[in-house]
């Protein structure tokens, strides 16, 4: 053996043997199946990809227990991602989504994925991971395509799938709907306007959805505004004068400024549902690009937070506002990708309804048919399962998978459109206005953004129908193809065997989005559940327990610590003296405590091969006494007890305490005592003292390897002539 295992001299090719042989599969044995959580295709790796460790861990120990252990790799298309990031580069070449049509702008994103997609398998398999890279699949590959038109073509026919005019989160510079969980919220100060309505004066944050106010409203036990409810009152406003109604609504907090509100449905939660309560009209003043429209008079065309300063200066020139408190501190709903300011807007949305998909998967988890690791999961994932709501599925973006929807343009004459026309120039208007200038061919040739009324016809289908339709532009909801994941990565032929797939490990941030629904689609489509064991992973943060940012400038990348101290030292630093229930602080310094570790065990197996040709070289009969046999006895004893713990805290997904063991073991134990004590008989020729000593050295390597597969495998090679790999043999 070397002197020193040098990672970077050895991981390279060790992985190509492992590909060589075709060891990242397996058929022989009892089947055991992971999915991996799917990247986004073009996505680089970072510090918390690491965390997909825990699925190669567990292949590799069932590998070594005799099972056919397979995991499934793919990526994601990341829909609002991936637009995200492709419209950034295109704004650096001063163009955007609108110069193109939406075909031409899909097919950009599809060429721009593919060209910068790739890398983070590569990475993947830096850091040792044993996925069958043959199995790989894309999120929009023909057949995952097929899964996810039959199940929403399924859902649509069994009335579980509805369109309807909504109050969703809307993000003006991305363009979509946002769900529940997408959304982040933030505190911050911004001015409370005092306004005077008639008889009234009023607190808000939004005087530029004045336009849109369809109700004042008090509390019903605030008894100085008792008189004014039901009545109508006329006030002074921009726009001249105008009356209003008094309501009387107990969500109104008699507390907040001055006990009365005004009631904008279109731009307003809480008021959408009053306005649904009292039977209140519903007047949107602001649109898509989030900009005022023409119910706003002299404002339309202005941005919100331009319109918002304008109205106001123009309300204190006119006597309309009473005062204005400056440092009024509240909650803000952001988009969690571009942290831009969500616009509660109503537009027409895809939902499926969840009333009757949320009882079995209760069910199943609450028969522990999916057990959680760590276990309070299982409650985390009860309580939304209670609270979900009816699930908005449609993203107003071109990048992913268009919902087969079909419009008869003849019967749907209210459609808005915008397009291309031959000559570049953009087009907008409803469609029975617009096809007085142009035919329908060059609209749908240069179609970027379709809006139907709630109540328009559809056609479902995968093929344009005939006759004069248009296809829907809105895309699934990423959550709704990915939910679907266990259902598109088996052969058909394996779902008898390998359905349900034994273990879904994943981030504990996506346990709602993404976990959830795919238990909700697999019992819908299948009857059962789809994994048996969810392992929610710990987050990585720094070496102080924070999370990681470029703006900190605290973010780690695993590549270059692989490249420095091999991967793994990186691998082990993940589960060397964490706790799943908490974070994984990772700091160099742990990195190199591993690196160091990587090297005792390469020097151990130096040891005993150094001894092991002295014993052949100079051979030395084999002793028929042994005064260190009490030593061997408590060896053997104590690594019976070591291989128990280990299997038991393996099986039960402590993976942290299972390397712990061996690591103390190995290091405390067989390194500074049992070679110590047994070094004398070494020297002696003693060979039985040598083969014990091998015996469980080898042994513990196996136990390493799922942690540390490189050095193991780089050892167990040099015993056996690099014929041999450590994942041929049994635990």
């Amino acid at each position: 053996m070397d002197k020193k295992f040098i990672p970077s001299q050895a991981e390279e090719n060790i992985y190509r043997f492992w590909e060589k042989e075709k060891l990242n599969r397996s058929e022989k044995g009892k089947p055991y199946t992971i999915l991996m959580p799917p990247p986004n295709a073009n996505a680089s790796l970072h510090a918390g990809h690491g965390m997909y460790s825990v699925d190669d861990v567990l292949i590799r120990y069932k590998r070594l227990l005799g099972f056919a252990s397979l995991w499934i790799p793919g990526t994601d298309h990341a829909g609002f991602e991936t637009q995200f990031v492709y419209e950034k580069h295109l704004a650096k070449q001063d163009k955007s989504r609108m110069d193109f049509d939406r075909q031409t702008f899909y097919d950009n994103v599809y060429k721009f994925v593919q060209d910068n997609s790739g890398l983070i398998y590569q990475q993947f398999k830096k850091l040792g991971f044993l996925a069958d890279w043959k199995r790989s699949i894309f999120t929009l590959d023909k057949h995952v395509l097929k899964r996810v038109f039959k199940t929403f073509e399924m859902m649509q026919k069994e009335g579980l799938i509805y369109r309807d005019d909504y109050l969703v989160n809307y993000c003006t510079y991305c363009g979509t709907s946002l769900a529940e969980l997408e959304i982040e919220h933030v505190e911050r100060i911004d001015p409370l306007y005092y306004m005077k309505y008639g008889p009234f004066v009023l607190a808000t944050v939004r005087p530029e959805t004045k336009f849109g106010d369809t109700a004042l409203a008090v509390n019903p036990k605030d008894k100085r505004y008792k008189k004014w409810v039901g009545k109508m009152v006329e006030a002074e406003g921009l726009l001249g004068k105008f009356k209003i109604k008094v309501i009387a609504d107990e969500t109104v907090d008699p507390k907040f400024g001055t006990g009365v509100v005004k009631i904008t449905p279109a731009h307003d939660f809480n008021d959408f549902e009053t306005g649904k309560r009292h039977g209140l009209d519903i007047k949107q003043v602001v649109d898509i690009r989030g900009r005022l429209n023409k119910l706003a008079g002299p404002y339309e065309g202005l941005k919100v937070k331009q319109a918002r300063q304008k109205v106001a200066e123009d309300m204190e020139k006119k006597g309309l506002m009473e005062k204005t408190d400056r440092d009024y501190l509240h909650s803000i709903a952001i988009c969690y990708r571009c942290k831009r300011d969500l616009e509660p807007m109503i537009i027409p949305n895809w939902y499926i309804k969840v009333e009757t998909l949320k009882p079995p998967v209760i069910q199943a988890v609450k028969k522990n048919k999916i057990r959680f690791y760590p276990g309070k999961f299982k409650k985390q994932l009860l309580l939304w399962m209670e609270r979900m709501h009816d699930w908005p599925i449609s993203r107003q973006i071109a990048w992913g998978i268009r919902i087969p929807a079909w419009y008869d343009v003849k019967t749907n004459p209210d459609i808005f459109v915008i397009f291309l026309d031959k000559t570049g120039k953009s087009n907008s208007g409803y469609i029975k206005d617009l096809l007085k200038n142009f035919d329908l061919k060059e609209i749908e040739e240069g179609l970027q953004k379709l809006a139907a009324p709630k109540k328009s016809k559809f056609v479902i289908s995968e093929e344009k129908p005939v006759g004069n339709y248009l296809r829907e532009t809105d895309t699934f909801d990423t959550w709704f193809s990915s939910g679907q994941w266990p259902l598109v990565t088996l052969k058909e032929k394996e779902y008898k065997e390998r359905f349900p797939t034994d273990m879904m490990g994943t981030s504990k941030d996506i346990l709602e989005m993404w976990v959830s629904r795919m238990i909700m689609f697999s019992l819908y489509i299948k009857k059962e559940v789809p994994f048996k064991n969810v392992y929610l992973w710990p987050m990585v943060t720094d070496s102080k327990g924070q999370k990681m940012s470029k703006s900190k400038g605290n973010v780690i990348n695993p590549i270059d610590l692989v490249y420095k101290y091999g991967a793994d030292a990186f691998r082990a630093s993940l589960f060397f003296g964490t706790s799943s229930e908490g974070k994984i602080n990772l700091g160099e310094e742990k990195i190199i405590g591993m690196r160091n570790f990587a090297n005792k065990i390469w020097n151990i197996g130096r040891f005993i091969e150094m001894n092991r040709i002295s014993n052949f070289q100079f051979p030395i009969s084999k002793q028929t006494s042994n005064p260190n046999g009490r030593i061997l006895k408590k060896l053997q004893k104590e690594f019976e007890e070591e291989k128990k713990q280990y299997i038991k805290s393996m099986d039960s997904f402590k993976f942290s305490q299972a390397f712990g063991q061996v690591y103390e073991f190995i290091w405390h134990r067989f390194a500074d005592y049992y070679i110590e004590q047994l070094k004398e008989e070494l020297k002696a020729g003693r060979i039985e003292v040598l083969e014990e000593l091998q015996k469980v050295y080898f042994e513990n390597l196996k136990m390493l390897h799922p942690f540390m597969p490189f050095v193991t495998e780089a050892v167990w090679m040099v015993f056996n002539q690099g014929k041999k790999s450590i994942l041929e043999e049994r635990l």
